[in-house]
């Protein structure tokens, strides 16, 4: 039981940090957008190259450092996991959640059919997320998720190794 709220606790994460980054307007958050969108939204004044510079390491360093730190407090704190295998599985789930989330809700619905994503002069490039990065992110989900779920549980792993059976 603890494993499904915390994964609906990580998506949370991930749903409030995409809010902040949008809350000034989308055009704020241009770093989660192709190239293309980037140079157009620069172009129209709309932001500068280096506030989105900024914006992408603001959202990069607070929101995976939040999410990392969660994940560990949850499975090593909370569920007590010990061992490699445990936590692996464990982490695994939790960022399978996360990167499904993503690509469902955050990917398919919020920036693919509604206005909260569009940023004004930007509408002949939609769809802001284009097939072939679709598939990347896709690819990254089901494959990054297991590697980041071994490095993690590999870097605890000194520290946690010991099971608790």
């Amino acid at each position: 039981m603890n494993l499904i709220l915390e994964c609906v606790v990580i998506c949370f994460i991930l749903l409030v940090s995409c809010v902040v980054a949008i809350a000034n307007g989308a055009e704020q958050a241009a770093f989660l957008y192709e190239k293309e969108v980037q140079d157009r939204v620069v172009q129209r004044g709309l932001v500068t190259r280096e506030r989105l510079n900024r914006n992408r390491k603001v959202f990069k360093i607070a929101g995976l450092t939040v999410m990392a730190a969660f994940v560990l407090w949850a499975v090593y704190g909370v569920n007590g996991a010990r061992g490699f295998w445990q936590p692996f599985w464990q982490i695994l789930v939790l960022a399978m959640a996360e990167g499904l989330f993503d690509r469902f809700f955050i990917d398919r619905y919020w920036v693919g059919h509604t206005k909260a994503w569009t940023i004004p002069g930007t509408e002949d490039l939609k769809p802001y997320i284009p097939k072939k990065t679709r598939i990347l992110k896709w690819a990254i989900t089901l494959m990054g998720s297991p590697i980041i779920a071994a490095v993690l549980s590999g870097i605890m792993f000194p520290f946690f190794g010991r099971s608790s059976t």
